[in-house]
């Protein structure tokens, strides 16, 4: 259910617009596909919008715009060719733009890869907006697609519901974005979270299970430099499906892991090899720059993606940044899950998101983040059911009993935060999670070992992979031929675990009332098939004040 608290309108519309810029680290060395300008011709070549449109970030009075202009053929992502083109960009209340809300122009360069941001404000609170760009000269104007947009409730208005699709883990050699697709077609919207693993960065063929990719990355290799970040980028804006979704909706976006290379943390990765494959620090300056360049992110948040947006007194959505400034995950003889010196969040942000939860006077406190905050232990499973969820969940393979990527391997930070709901009383927190490629509704306990004695602090939904592999995929076998006995004995060894769907590929739609917050999640029928339908598959709320969750028999229409 969509608010719809609209206050008078303002014809005043305040704009900051600029081409995407670099990230807050400098990228020292990258290099590009080609540098080459190409000749002049006698005539122009017309540019085009091969990439989408998007917006993101909505505020009370505002939304970021994106675009990427191809300024001539052959100008591809990180080719560094094509000239500086001027842009103009439009926003209107109807499709048709007999209204104008606000317009501007910008310049897309080879510096921001041709790619352009407009951050629109002095819009109307709540409010759908449809947008477009234009590029090109007088009488050989082209015209991008038609965007729909809407804008957050005012601060401190009460907000009667919001609705939010939810995805993560999109793997282009993997599958067809067809959850994608249909998350584009509900007009119930307000936004849709990306929780992460927004694209991949291995090379053709290395990461899909089944050995052969069903489409292949642009570049064939390893994204390492500037250049082939911003290719990959590209690579995935190609895809309708993806188009369509950045075209329906604002999308509001946290990075994980693949963004810049398997298991990141702050001064390495699981995949990245010091040398071979260059200066740790060098690709993840590049890896970011891309992002800000390719995202409709603000550009205030460069460097990181922790930030907090808040829909009228209903809720704030903190968003957590866990790959920048994490230490190493542990490993034998590196260092203990439980050392208090190792951090998953960084102090200064795990400051911010203490006092943001203290401090927030909304109803719903939601927090996104990229791994896993639910504790889990997995007891006795058997060795052939072991071995594909160490992978999946990034459990150590020496034998340790929980996932050292996930908040497992940081639990001092875990109890500081867990620690502090209760301390300080906060109520309703639900962390809304990507990452494993399975689907959760989880209760997370203050006490895990004495769980159900001790109380839950907060709740968390997880929602499957888009494309990403899971547990049928690894094991090449048909869903549940396993993993109903995996999920059963999961759940068996933490009771707060209430469900794990395995098998599925999907999304969530999460609706949030004054009473509840209820996750729906729904799977594809087959992510190979480019025509795949969507099915409900199961529904969890949490209640206000309850701090637990409850399956639900039906999803919200």
């Amino acid at each position: 259910m969509t608010s719809r608290h609209v206050p008078s309108p303002s014809r005043r519309t305040v704009v900051r617009a600029a081409a995407a810029t670099a990230a807050a680290v400098p990228v020292l060395s990258a290099t590009t596909a080609a540098s080459a300008s190409p000749s002049p011709e006698v005539t122009a070549p017309a540019p085009a919008f091969l990439h989408g449109v998007a917006s993101g970030d909505p505020l009370p009075d505002g939304v970021l715009l994106w675009t990427r202009v191809t300024p001539e053929p052959g100008a591809e992502p990180g080719s560094g060719r094509g000239a500086d083109t001027p842009v103009r960009w439009e926003v209107a209340e109807d499709r048709n733009f007999s209204a104008i809300a606000g317009s501007g122009t910008t310049l897309a360069s080879a510096a921001s890869d041709h790619t352009v941001k407009a951050d629109v404000r002095g819009l109307r609170p709540a409010s759908t907006y449809y947008f477009r760009f234009t590029a090109g000269g007088e009488g050989a104007e082209v015209r991008s697609p038609t965007g729909r947009t809407r804008t957050a409730p005012a601060t401190g208005a009460s907000v009667a519901g919001l609705r939010f699709g939810v995805v993560s883990c999109a793997n282009w050699e993997a599958g067809w974005f067809s959850a994608y697709r249909h998350l584009a077609a509900r007009g119930d919207l307000d936004a849709v979270l990306h929780l992460g693993d927004y694209l991949y960065e291995y090379a053709t063929g290395g990461y899909p299970t089944q050995g052969a990719a069903l489409r292949e990355h642009r570049p064939a290799h390893e994204i390492l430099n500037l250049a082939d970040y911003r290719l990959r980028h590209g690579n995935y804006k190609t895809d309708a499906d993806l188009q369509a979704l950045h075209a329906a909706h604002p999308v509001i976006a946290i990075w994980d892991d693949h963004e810049f290379a398997n298991d990141a943390w702050s001064g390495g990765a699981q995949n990245h090899t010091p040398g071979t494959e260059g200066v740790w620090a060098q690709r993840v300056a590049a890896a970011k720059q891309a992002y800000f360049e390719w995202m409709p992110v603000r550009a205030s948040t460069e460097g990181t993606v922790h930030r907090r947006l808040r829909f009228g007194r209903l809720a704030d959505l903190h968003l957590l940044d866990l790959r920048s400034f994490r230490s190493e995950q542990a490993s034998i003889g590196n260092g203990s899950v439980d050392d208090p010196e190792r951090t998953i969040t960084g102090r200064a942000q795990l400051d911010w998101l203490k006092a943001g939860l203290a401090g927030s006077d909304a109803v719903w406190k939601l927090v996104g983040t990229s791994v896993m905050i639910s504790p889990v232990a997995f007891g006795a499973l058997p060795a052939h059911l072991l071995g594909p969820l160490t992978g999946l969940l990034g459990l150590s393979k020496e034998g340790l009993a929980f996932s050292v990527d996930q908040w497992d391997g940081y639990t001092d930070d875990r109890k500081e935060l867990i620690g502090h709901l209760r301390d300080r009383g906060i109520t309703d927190t639900v962390f809304l999670t990507g990452d494993v490629h399975m689907a959760w509704a989880s209760e997370v306990p203050v006490k895990a070992a004495t769980y159900p004695l001790s109380p839950s602090a907060a709740t968390e939904f997880v929602v499957t992979s888009v494309t990403s592999d899971n547990l049928d995929d690894i094991l090449r076998v048909a869903p549940q031929t396993v993993s109903l006995a995996a999920s059963a004995a999961v759940r068996t060894a933490n009771r707060h675990v209430k469900w794990v769907d395995m098998d599925s590929h999907g999304y969530g739609v999460l609706d949030v009332t004054a009473e509840r917050s209820q996750m729906d999640y729904y799977v594809l029928s087959d992510k190979t098939a480019k025509d795949a339908a969507s099915s409900w598959a199961r529904s969890y709320r949490t209640r206000r004040g309850t701090q637990r969750v409850e399956r639900v028999d039906r999803p919200v229409l």
